[in-house]
């Protein structure tokens, strides 16, 4: 909850959310301008109180015992439903105040959602965006537990309890600098691409997984291993390796030629795809459904 906002909660949940959150109790006080000891005080009696362990205490850190993390989610909710509730008094003065959380894989980050973020200033001037930047399975868990409203991810592995709200895909292809001696070429496969240095995606990026169900993909020894798409993609513009992604977060280097996306042959590659992603039912919120209506505009371009 921000500081600024009434307490809608028992002030020992309050406290909790907070050291929760941050990781510590001096965190919490801080942020709270509240003295630790209070805070640690009332962690003591709501531990009583609900007769479980809520932290694991080692050293100086805090860690969620399980009944921890069971309250935390349960807050969340609880802390979401008066969200939902406020955006609902909001659509009746026209979206004029609100807060909408977008957690977001990097790609999208880069190009098409800064144009939907300042479409939706311009329209909804009084919306707060908050926006996470996360991997794609993360994105996915910070939407499901109310972290977030909406997701923008690529293949989720599950969709338990979310419902996609928009989806485009996507072909893969290898990007590389126009001066690559590939670069001419009107298609690659990933055996072509292999001899010559290449930029890999790291384990849990859910480009990876695409990539490797290419059986010889899993074979390769790439000069670079990566978690970042936007690193890869300097390192192609380089020069330095050929790396693969689709065009989302490209498009600028792509239209001012210091990269070239060359399409994959490769016959068992599936597309990529990109999701929009809310909790089951939340579309009905005003400000999800205002954001929708942006989204999928742009998104339709693609």
């Amino acid at each position: 909850m921000a500081k600024s906002e009434p307490a809608l909660i028992a002030i020992a949940y309050r406290y909790f959310m907070a050291v929760a959150e941050l990781g510590s109790v001096r965190a919490a006080a801080q942020d709270l301008n509240v003295a630790a000891s209070a805070i640690s005080r009332q962690l003591i009696q709501l531990e009583a109180a609900l007769g479980n362990r809520l932290f694991d205490r080692s050293g100086r850190g805090l860690k969620l015992a399980p009944a921890g993390e069971i309250l935390l989610r349960g807050l969340r909710r609880a802390a979401q439903g008066h969200e939902n509730t406020l955006d609902e008094l909001s659509a009746l003065r026209k979206l004029t105040r609100g807060l909408l959380r977008i957690a977001t894989v990097e790609s999208v980050s880069a190009s098409v959602l800064p144009d939907m973020l300042e479409h939706f200033m311009r329209s909804y001037p009084g919306i707060q965006v908050s926006v996470t930047v996360a991997g794609s399975e993360a994105v996915t868990q910070m939407v499901r537990e109310h972290q977030a409203e909406l997701g923008f991810t690529f293949n989720p592995s599950s969709l338990d309890g979310l419902e996609a709200l928009a989806s485009r895909d996507l072909d893969l292809g290898a990007i590389m600098s126009p001066h690559h001696p590939l670069a001419k070429a009107k298609k690659l496969s990933l055996a072509e691409c292999a001899e010559h240095p290449l930029a890999w995606p790291s384990p849990g990026l859910s480009l990876r997984a695409i990539l490797e169900s290419v059986p010889s993909a899993r074979k390769l020894r790439p000069a670079f291993e990566c978690n970042s798409l936007r690193l890869m993609a300097s390192l192609s513009r380089r020069g330095s390796c050929i790396a693969f992604q689709t065009v989302i977060g490209i498009e600028h280097e792509l239209a001012a030629g210091t990269l070239v996306f060359v399409p994959l042959s490769d016959k068992r590659l599936p597309v990529d795809r990109l999701r929009l992603v809310a909790r089951s039912g939340a579309g009905a919120r005003p400000t999800v459904e205002a954001f929708l209506e942006i989204a999928q505009h742009y998104l339709s371009k693609l």
